[in-house]
Parts: C-alpha cells; sequence; structure tokens
C-alpha cells in the first residue's frame, strides 16, 4: 500500500481527506502548532530521507484568510509561502514522487467578472493571496525532476459537514424565519463541496496527468437565492425573499461596519458578488466526473448544521 503524507491533516480539508484516502493509502499526518516559529522548525526538521518512503506529500497546512484583519503580512507569508518552500524543497530532495499543494483562487483574484479559469493573470490584493501566489511562483520557478508531479490546486469557497463559514449567516437567518432582504441582487458564486476535493486530489494521486495548476469546483455556480432555498428545503422553513432597495441595505452594511455588526459590508459583498470559476482543466485532464453535483453537496453541508 503507497504510503501518503499529509500536512495540515487536522485542519478542516485534512479531517475529511485522510478518512477518504486511508481505505487505499497508508497516511501519515503533519499538524501545523500556532506558534509560526516553532512550526516551522518542526516541519524543517523533516528531511529528503524521512520522506523517501512516501509516494505522495499533500500540503494542506497554512494560514486561512483573517476576516478579522488582526493578522500581519508577515504571518501569511511565514506559513503560506516560506513554510512550502521548505517543504517543497525536501520533497525534491527525496524519492517522494507526488507534491500536491492547496492554494486558493485568491491567489488570482480577490473579486471577479466572467469566468475564471487558469489563464488569468494573477493580481491579487491581500495578504493571503499574495502569500499563496508567492508560494505557486516558487514552486513553478523549481526544476522539477521527470520522475516528480507537481499539482497546485487552486479550489474554490469550500464546504461540507460542520464546515458553516460563509454559509453561516445565511442558515442561521433562513433557520429562524427572517427573510432574505436582498432580492435585488443577482449573482453567481462557484462551490467547492469537500468530497468533490477529496475525490479530485485521491484521482491525482492514481492518473498522475500533467503538472500544473488546477482550478476545483463544483460543475455549476449557485446564487445566494438558490442557497436560500437550498436551507429553507433542507430545515424545513419557508422562504420568504424581499427586494428592499440597494440604497437602504448600502446604509445597514455602513451602520454594520461602524458598529461592528455581522451584516456589514464585507458580508454584502460576500453575499451579493460573481465569481464563476471554471473547473474544465482538471475534469478533463482527469477524464472524469464529479461525484457530488452541486446542489446535491450543498444540501448535504446544510443538513449538518441542521443536525
Amino acid at each position: 500500500m503507497k504510503k501518503i503524507i499529509i500536512s495540515g491533516i487536522t485542519g478542516f480539508v485534512g479531517s475529511n481527506l485522510s478518512p477518504y484516502l486511508k481505505s487505499n493509502f497508508d497516511i501519515t499526518g503533519l499538524s501545523r502548532n500556532e506558534n509560526l516559529e516553532k512550526n516551522i522548525l518542526s516541519f524543517s526538521s523533516l528531511t529528503g530521507k524521512k520522506l523517501d518512503e512516501f509516494f505522495t506529500f499533500i500540503h494542506l497546512a497554512g494560514k486561512a484568510h483573517d476576516i478579522k484583519k488582526v493578522s500581519s503580512e508577515e504571518d501569511y507569508f511565514k506559513v503560506n509561502f516560506e513554510l512550502t518552500k521548505t517543504l517543497f524543497e525536501k520533497f525534491i530532495e527525496s524519492k517522494c514522487e507526488v507534491f500536491i499543494f492547496l492554494s486558493s483562487v485568491k491567489a488570482v483574484a480577490d473579486a471577479f467578472q466572467g469566468i475564471l479559469d487558469e489563464d488569468v493573470l494573477p493580481n491579487p490584493i491581500t495578504p493571503y493571496g499574495k502569500s499563496k501566489l508567492a508560494a505557486e511562483q516558487f514552486l513553478l520557478s523549481q526544476d522539477l525532476p521527470e520522475n516528480k508531479k507537481l499539482y497546485i490546486l487552486r479550489p474554490g469557497m469550500i464546504h461540507g459537514p460542520n464546515n458553516k463559514g460563509n454559509l453561516n449567516l445565511l442558515y442561521n437567518m433562513v433557520s429562524k424565519g427572517i427573510p432574505y432582504p436582498l432580492g435585488n441582487y443577482s449573482n453567481k458564486r462557484s462551490f467547492l463541496t469537500v468530497n468533490n476535493l477529496c475525490y479530485i486530489i485521491e484521482k491525482l494521486i492514481i492518473n498522475k496527468p500533467e503538472s500544473g495548476i488546477y482550478n476545483v469546483v463544483d460543475d455549476n455556480p449557485l446564487s445566494t437565492e438558490e442557497l436560500v432555498e437550498i436551507i429553507g428545503e433542507v430545515t424545513g422553513k419557508r422562504v420568504r425573499i424581499f427586494s428592499i432597495p440597494k440604497g437602504i441595505i448600502q446604509g445597514l452594511a455602513l451602520a454594520g461596519d461602524f458598529l461592528k455588526l455581522p451584516f456589514n459590508n464585507e458580508r454584502l459583498e460576500k453575499l451579493t458578488e460573481n465569481y464563476v470559476i471554471s473547473n474544465k482543466k482538471c475534469v478533463q485532464a482527469l477524464g472524469t466526473k464529479l461525484p457530488y453535483e452541486t446542489r446535491t453537496g450543498m444540501k448535504h453541508t446544510i443538513q449538518s448544521f441542521n443536525s
């Protein structure tokens, strides 16, 4: 049985990926602690020789986007860039054959009109996006031996059981019978069911297609109104959608910024922005179909909140 090592195995993706792969692979995990300096030193203790026994290195450990905006740019680069650089150098020294790096579409753009594919010129704005892009650029700049593969995955918004994230506000609103007030806004956004991500990672390990960058999202985007309808369907709550004038909504968002309320300009942007991502390159490279349809995956996630 081939051996796989996963950094960040206790995180949301890692805790789903590890049991998913266990039936076909021997899994070893690395966890990131909260002290950045100790963390990098700990991971640096890995040597190429220690990695020789592994077939694949899946690098999930990273510093996520901080919505409270209290983290420094240096913090992001220490984890998302320096740690990735350190681990990839160990991978190159070893006999390990496959390196999978979980990046983000935020390495390309924080907002995007149209359909985002792998050919879009990156222009990240946030320290999180910049640090992920720096890691990608480093990985792609290195000479990759012919027997090794490198896969940089750019997932959209990942969701799954018990990981509410940005769905939390919508869920609380609908489950309490509160009307959805943004009917005057129209949008589409790509999501990623965590089991689809696990499926893609397993297929990459098995099929070993061409090295490169791959967007990873579910097949079809959803509008926020569709999300509200799915939540209503799962919770059994009647969905009411109000079309409140945008001027009033924007005023409430400004008040939320000032009063530190859950509904503010950042939340309004998340609920109403367009962010459609193409997964065509990845699906074609693997010659497969994703196991979870977009709405089915979202329903599975919402059911976990409901329970």
